[in-house]
């Protein structure tokens, strides 16, 4: 006995995908830095010192004197010895002129001036204490800096960005299909009947 059958054969959509991937590149340019520093600007200024030594004193001591200094103290003890001798005449006259009161003045005048004065000896030539006179003005010193700052130039460079973006192709490499067969099937009229 046959029966009828109903074969199918069904074949399913295959579906193809091609893929081209994105591509990105960043470069990072270093960057441009130059850096400079002038030097510092210094100036000095000094004002020397000094010192003076006045020795005027310690040589007067040692009668090394300058010879306008002499004249200058022979002048002015000629001066007060001559003031000194009018003194001493106005006092013998004085004295010559009271001669009535008594006493004998003539021969104390004739005295004193043959006693005369206490002669003394000493070394000459050493000066006195601080008869050297010293003056020291201090040396001055002017330091002015001047501090120059750094110049500094900086380059920024931007990064270098390079994209190609992906692809993605989808299409359909075999399409879907479905076979229907029939056996053992005969036709009546429209239909189909099956012969048993």
């Amino acid at each position: 006995m046959e029966l009828a059958q109903i074969r199918l054969e069904s074949q399913n959509a295959k579906r193809g995908i091609h893929t081209i991937k994105a591509v990105q590149e960043i470069q990072q340019p270093k960057a441009e830095l130059s850096i400079e520093q002038p030097n510092a600007e210094l100036t000095i200024k000094t004002t020397p010192g000094k010192l003076t030594i006045d020795q005027t004193e310690a040589w007067a001591d040692m009668d090394l004197k300058h010879i306008s200094r002499r004249i200058a103290e022979a002048a002015d003890k000629g001066y007060q010895d001559s003031l000194e001798g009018i003194a001493r005449r106005a006092q013998e006259g004085n004295e010559l002129l009271r001669i009535e009161n008594g006493g004998n003045p003539i021969a104390q005048i004739a005295k004193r001036k043959s006693d005369g004065p206490e002669l003394q000896f000493n070394i000459g030539w050493i000066p006195s204490y601080f008869s050297v006179k010293t003056n020291y003005v201090p040396a001055e010193v002017d330091i002015q800096v001047k501090v120059n700052k750094p110049i500094i130039n900086a380059g920024i460079n931007k990064p270098i960005h390079e994209y190609t973006p992906g692809n993605v192709d989808i299409y359909l490499d075999q399409r879907q299909s479905l076979k229907i067969d029939f056996a053992n099937l005969k036709y009546k009229g429209i239909n189909y009947e099956q012969e048993i």
